[in-house]
């Protein structure tokens, strides 16, 4: 039985308001002088937040809004991989005591927390418990453990983000390997639920603040629905997907277990829930894309989930760019390989091959096309850099700006072509001192295209975060601090009887990130938080260009088409006309040798300022395009010496003109020159 979403969240306020009637207490003061960020009533007991002051409203002086962008959060991944791995949840009806208790397996001192010991080392030894003490945990250096409890993105908040990207997170391997379980290993499932706890998530904080709609916490399904919400001086929170193998598109012996229809349907149940963004793959390759590796001990871990899960190791080949994916390594991980079938071993790997030899699959184009259907943004962190460098290709084809890099998992030196397409670029959590230095290095690009910068905190993300630099560390936070925009003054934050200190205790929960923002101040200068005051307005910048994206006319489709030569085959047809018919499962192929040209006559004049060519495998390392009114006197408006094959396109100021001509010059192979489809477009 299905029922309306806001038919369901009605039922879900009014019971929450009954429940929460009895149990919660109201805050001190806030009634009587009805400041708006205060909760009418707040549980008792429950975190402390450690702020003071308004937290500020509107736009700046230009109608931009203001604030800092985590592009990179999963408040509700407790759910995930069975439901055991991360203890702990964001909220509880029943308050604190209940949210925040140690899981029964990590008793009575920790050791079986066997995530911790396999990713990160050690024992994983640890005192289990929870509220109200927090011995050890939430803290830095624990994978296991909620970070993401409502009350700390509270103090988030306050301190001043105002965009949070909410990936709904899984792993079905991880989930069959791990355990401890209490529901279903299917990714789909888990995505289902985590978006409806989202959305309950955001029911309860409206009935601590009187009400529906009333809440700072505000899923948002669109850019100018965030502008609203940012400029009312609240948290737009927009929700993405970090999954392995999404649609259930994983593939077994290099065989696809989904197919196209999988792929439509997934992506209108991901869009009906409100989802935005997404990775089409994440730690294994899929039915879709290849994956950029992880290295060390976690890198070999993640190999033998994914022979576990698709019969096949990680396959590596030379890079053929400057873009590489990141090393294997040759550590061991016996915890992990002990699951190995006998005789199974994890390859070594050429330390001269460090690009995954799998890229964007056909199912994978399908899938990114798709997103572009729907106005949906694509995540391209995590994919190999061949998958990556294929997306690019077909957002530059077509002019779209919905390309995300949300945590540190591309390759640098894509950074530029993710600013001309438009899109946006957040660095991983990091330490302020790498996290400065990072920033440094793509400072030129964001000054040259005038944007802002994100961060991505991959809360509960198993990941770890920024250690502590110390008591006496140089430049450390001194408390209270006031936040970035000067308006509120920020405390050490407490929860029951601990109290964190950034820096002794790093970025232990999400509550932390203003004093982390802070370190990042006193390490590193104002420059870098204006970077990151700007980001909100730069995230949302790519998601409105993203919304208004329509497929520009292709002004060759149909064209009256001649070239220098065709191959002749009596079985079909190489034909000029082939390469403007619209159709991707036929070309146009050149006789076998440099000097040919294909031309395309628009019919009348036109105003051209982009052509993309779809090369075969028999492609042009040298090339031109050039454009004519006439037909006779041709001028060139773009060329290229490093042509690498795959999907290209020329960008170029527009001219008006009525005949374009693609002239090759040099062959890439020994074959002649093959473009299964061109296309031409105003701008």
């Amino acid at each position: 039985m299905t029922t309306s979403r806001t038919g369901r969240h009605l039922g879900v306020v009014t019971l929450l308001l009954l429940v929460l009637a009895a149990a919660l207490t109201p805050t001190a003061g806030a009634a009587a002088d009805g400041a708006w960020w205060d909760p009418v009533a707040r549980p008792a007991p429950d975190s402390e937040i450690g702020v003071t002051g308004e937290p500020f409203k509107g736009t700046d002086s230009a109608g931009r809004v203001r604030g800092f962008v985590d592009a990179h959060n999963h408040i509700m991944s407790n759910e995930a991989f069975g439901g055991r791995l991360i203890c702990g949840k964001a909220f509880s009806e029943k308050g604190i005591a209940d949210a925040l208790k140690d899981c029964p397996e990590h008793y009575p001192d920790g050791s079986l927390a066997v995530f911790d010991f396999i990713t990160g080392g050690g024992d994983g030894r640890h005192d289990p418990d929870g509220w109200p003490t927090f011995a050890d945990w939430p803290a830095h250096d624990s994978l296991t453990h909620q970070q993401n409890y409502y009350a700390w993105i509270e103090r988030a908040w306050r301190g001043g983000q105002r965009v949070l990207v909410n990936d709904l997170v899984t792993n079905g391997v991880i989930c069959s390997v791990y355990f401890f379980k209490d529901r279903s290993c299917d990714e789909m499932t888990s995505i289902r639920l985590q978006a409806q706890l989202t959305y309950r998530m955001q029911d309860y904080v409206d009935a601590l603040y009187g009400g529906p709609g009333k809440g700072w916490f505000r899923i948002v399904t669109g850019s100018a629905q965030a502008r609203e919400v940012i400029e009312q001086g609240k948290l737009a929170v927009v929700l993405g997907v970090e999954t392995s193998e999404p649609f259930g598109c994983k593939q077994v012996l290099d065989v696809a277990q989904c197919d196209r229809a999988d792929i439509d349907a997934g992506l209108d149940e991901l869009y009906a829930l409100g989802v935005r963004s997404m990775f089409l793959c994440h730690k294994f390759d899929n039915a879709l894309c290849g994956v950029r590796f992880d290295s060390g001990a976690l890198g070999t871990a993640i190999n033998v989930g994914q022979f576990l899960s698709t019969g096949t190791f990680w396959r590596t080949e030379p890079c053929t760019g400057p873009q590489h994916d990141n090393p294997i390594g040759l550590a061991s991980a016996p915890g992990a390989e002990q699951r190995l079938p006998a005789g199974v071993e994890v390859p070594s790997y050429d330390a001269d091959a460090r690009c995954n030899a799998r890229g964007l699959t056909e199912l994978g184009e399908y899938a990114v096309r798709g997103m572009m259907q729907r106005n949906m943004m694509l995540e391209i962190d995590h994919m190999s850099v061949k998958a990556a460098g294929r997306a690019l290709d077909l957002f530059e084809a077509e002019a779209y700006p919905g390309v995300l890099s949300s945590h540190s998992w591309m390759d640098l030196n894509w950074t530029e072509r993710v600013y001309r397409l438009g899109g946006f670029t957040a660095q991983y959590m990091n330490g302020s001192e790498q996290f400065v230095a990072e920033a440094g290095r793509t400072e030129h690009l964001r000054d040259t295209y005038g944007v802002g910068y994100g961060y991505g905190t991959d809360m509960n993300g198993v990941g770890g975060w920024p250690a502590p630099r110390g008591a006496d560390a140089p430049n450390k936070v001194i408390y209270p601090f006031r936040s970035a925009d000067g308006g509120s003054v920020l405390d050490r934050q407490t929860t029951g009887r601990r109290t964190w200190d950034l820096n002794t205790d790093g970025a232990a929960h999400h509550g932390l990130v203003p004093d982390w923002i802070e370190d990042i101040r006193r390490v590193g200068g104002q420059d870098v938080v204006d970077d990151l005051f700007r980001g909100a307005e730069s995230y949302l910048g790519t998601w409105g260009a993203t919304e208004r994206h329509r497929p520009a006319e292709n002004l060759a489709r149909g064209a009256h088409a001649t070239a220098s030569s065709a191959e002749w085959n009596p079985f079909t047809s190489y034909a000029p006309a082939r390469a403007v018919d619209g159709d991707r499962g036929t070309r146009w192929a050149a006789d076998w040798s440099d000097d040919q040209w294909l031309r395309l006559d628009l019919g009348a004049t036109r105003r051209v300022g982009r052509v993309t060519l779809d090369w075969e495998r028999a492609y042009a390392t040298a090339y031109r395009v050039e454009l004519s009114s006439d037909g006779t006197n041709w001028r060139t408006a773009w060329s290229t010496t490093a042509g690498d094959g795959g999907l290209d396109t020329a960008v170029f100021t527009p001219v008006d003109a009525r005949h374009v001509r693609v002239v090759g010059t040099q062959r890439g192979t020994r074959w002649g020159y093959s473009l299964y489809e061109v296309t031409v477009h105003a701008r």
